[in-house]
């Protein structure tokens, strides 16, 4: 593999880790991860729905909803009296491209350690 072709490798892979990383950032807190499960499964939802049953307060479900909208994870509107916030997959969909191409290097890393033998570990 030429010099070159590692660079623009590393490169991309750099990128990805930048784009990746306020996506990691965001979902690295678990009450963060639970509104985004919400939000995957029951679709739409405001504040409210989002507080029900959670013990989580209406502030605090905002601040957090406020991060993962920063990360481009969710997007809010507003529908009457209320802001109805969804998922918005796009950032998640490059952060799983991201975290696949660290896989399949790590992947094929081991197979070329191991002498062209792909070993569990």
């Amino acid at each position: 593999m030429s010099t070159r072709s590692r660079r623009g490798r590393a490169s991309a892979a750099q990128a990805g880790a930048r784009g990746s990383a306020p996506v990691f950032a965001a979902l690295g807190d678990p009450t963060r991860l639970r509104v985004v499960d919400r939000l995957s499964t029951g679709g739409p939802a405001s504040i409210a729905v989002l507080t029900s049953g959670s013990g989580v307060t209406r502030q605090a479900v905002a601040k957090h909803l406020r991060v993962l909208a920063d990360a481009g994870l969710v997007r809010g509107s507003r529908q009457g009296r209320e802001s109805v916030w969804e998922l918005e997959t796009r950032q998640l969909a490059e952060a799983r491209r991201y975290l696949d191409a660290v896989v399949r290097r790590a992947d094929y890393r081991r197979w070329a350690v191991g002498g062209g033998r792909y070993e569990l570990q």
